[in-house]
Order: structure tokens, then sequence, then C-alpha cells
């Protein structure tokens, strides 16, 4: 029985062999790098040259790559290091770009790293973010308590419903509104700057060979900032410290933190002058943010056919429990989490 016919890739090899020849392009070394959430896959070829670039396909009925052109301009005028637009064909949804190479941060960690490497690589993200946050907003969609609201939805159908086979109970409901209200509130509340959305370990690429060698300023290269948003300066901090693919303990958390608040302040952006307050809008964005996830990665699963997600649920959901238990508003969320975990909490005086 015969495989059945990509008709997309056809297109994108008709696409290709119609380029200009200075290009030099080796069209047989064409090859999947990569695949993300969305209907968006990415293919590596080299070129005569001994280069590699990357071929974008997003289909235009499914994907519309014009914030992907949009965004990437934002980004290389405020100085981070992107994929560089060669040739695009928006009509067909096809772009070629430069490669930043097959190292992301996520496949580093994994393959193991000293901590001084780590350290290193993690510094050069933190001073990446603080640059992408002075950048141009222009164009850019709002990020405002309506969305953050609604985007929380997704928990309680998806996890709650779908994943645990469980109904809310009406006080449930009503509780699990409240905690939402108070953490859009809480976000929209404070002040806007571009914000990439999945600024974590898969999106950030190592540029340079190994820490300390190469152009710091260049390092990381950024992937995957076509959905940017206007919204809260606190979001993409927490993305990065409370990484749904990659553990991080508390200690390493707040560590990043502090030396992402000494460095915005130090930029000019507009954050609180007490960590304290800080630390805790930015914790409350990482519930919002995580809550959505849980979400998200239930409805790949049972909607899309992607049970790999599941993989990095309980990693997200302790994150959300580090969060709801340090604060007494939020605490339903750990009951409810305690229900639908079946894990029994006894109130008593300790010895």
């Amino acid at each position: 029985m015969h495989e059945p016919r990509d008709l997309r890739l056809t297109q994108l090899e008709s696409w290709l062999n119609g380029l200009p020849a200075t290009l030099a392009l080796r069209l047989d070394t064409l090859q999947p790098a990569s695949s993300d959430a969305s209907f968006r896959r990415y293919f590596r070829l080299q070129t005569h040259s001994g280069n590699s670039l990357i071929v974008m396909d997003a289909p235009p009925e499914r994907e519309d790559s014009h914030p992907f052109v949009h965004v990437a301009g934002l980004l290389q005028e405020a100085g981070v290091t992107v994929p560089e637009i060669l040739i695009q064909d928006l009509a067909q949804g096809f772009l070629l770009l430069s490669d930043l190479g097959s190292t992301t941060y996520y496949s580093a960690v994994q393959q193991g790293l000293e901590d001084g490497t780590l350290q290193v690589l993690y510094r050069d993200a933190l001073a990446a973010l603080v640059r992408m946050q002075g950048s141009a907003t222009a164009g850019l969609p709002v990020y405002d308590e309506a969305r953050l609201l609604d985007e929380m939805s997704l928990f309680p159908e998806w996890y709650v419903e779908r994943h645990h086979g469980s109904t809310l109970t009406e006080q449930e409901q009503t509780d699990l509104e409240t905690v939402f209200r108070l953490l859009a509130r809480s976000a929209a509340s404070q002040p806007c700057v571009l914000v990439h959305r999945d600024f974590h370990s898969p999106n950030l690429m190592v540029t340079y060979p190994a820490a300390g060698q190469g152009d710091p300023a260049r390092n990381p290269g950024i992937l995957d900032f076509q959905d940017a948003l206007l919204g809260p300066i606190t979001y993409d901090i927490a993305s990065l410290v409370t990484d749904a693919r990659t553990t991080w303990d508390e200690a390493q958390q707040l560590d990043w933190a502090i030396r992402y608040w000494e460095l915005g302040r130090a930029a000019g952006l507009p954050l609180p002058s007490e960590f304290s307050v800080f630390h805790q809008e930015y914790e409350w964005m990482s519930l919002q943010r995580n809550l959505r996830i849980m979400g998200v990665f239930c409805r790949l699963n049972y909607r899309d056919g992607k049970p790999w997600y599941l993989d990095h649920l309980p990693r997200v959901t302790q994150y959300v429990r580090q969060v709801a238990q340090r604060y007494q508003p939020l605490r339903p969320l750990l009951k409810l989490l305690d229900r639908l975990e079946n894990i029994r909490t006894y109130n008593g005086i300790a010895f």
C-alpha cells in the first residue's frame, strides 16, 4: 500500500525550484527540521557554499505568516537575534530563513551542562529579554484582561472535565472564577511591553559553540515569536523561570528573576521598585500562564492526538501548586487540585 502523497511538500519543492540560482540551494538535502503545536513545520537544506538554511511551511488557510514577518522586524530593530528572512511568499505560506543552528537551550540542558555554562547561557537570555522588552510594539494585538481571563477557561474544560473526567461543584466553580479574575486583573494592571508568549528553553537557540565563545550579545537566537502581543511585563520572565519543558527549583527561579529585575531596572524598564512586589506579580503571572498550559496540553492530547504533551503535565502542575500554596486568595485552587489528584490533606497541630 502506497503512503499518501504530501501535496504540501510537493508544492514547497516546486517553490524552492523556482528561487534564484544565486541562492545555490541543494534541494536534494531538504529534510524535516522541526514542527510545533500549530500547523507550521520547518525544513533544513544545504547550499553549495556549505551553509544551511531553514524553510518555513505555514499553510495560508491555517496560519497567517504576516505577524511572523512583522515581529521579526521589530525584534531585529531592537538588537535581538532572530532568523533573517531571505525570501518570502506569504500568499503560499513559504519563507526561506537563515539557520540559527539546531541546539536549543532545551536540548543543551537535556544533554547535561555544567552549572557555570548553564548560568552564562541563561544570563544571556535575561539580557536578550530586556532588549526585547525595549522594542517597538506598533501593530501588536493587545493582551488585555478579557483575553487573559478567557485563556484560563481551558483549564476547567480540558484539565478538569476531560483529563480527570470530573465536574466542578457550584462552590468550586465560584472559587475558580474568583481566582481567575484576581490573576487576570493583576496581569492586566502591569505596564505593557512586547510579550513573546513562549520565551522558554525550546525557543531559545545556542548561537555559539560553548559558553564564553562568540558574541554573547548574539545569544540566544529566538524563535516562535509570531504570536507576540502587547501585554504584561512579567509574562516572559514567568515563562522562562517556570519553563513547561524544564524543571527549575525555587532557588534558581529566584536567582534569575532577581538578575532580570536588576537588568530591567538599569535599562529603564517599568518594573516595580520593590522586588517583593515584582515577585508576586510574576508568580501570579506564571499561575495564569500555567493554568492555560495545563488546558492546552490536555487539548493537544485528547483533541489533536499529541500524547507527548502530557509528559510535561506533572511539572506544570507542580509550578501551579508552588504559587497557589503561597497566597491565601489562591488556596481554593490548591484544594481543587488535591481533590482531582486524590490527595488527602489534614489540618491539625504540628509538633
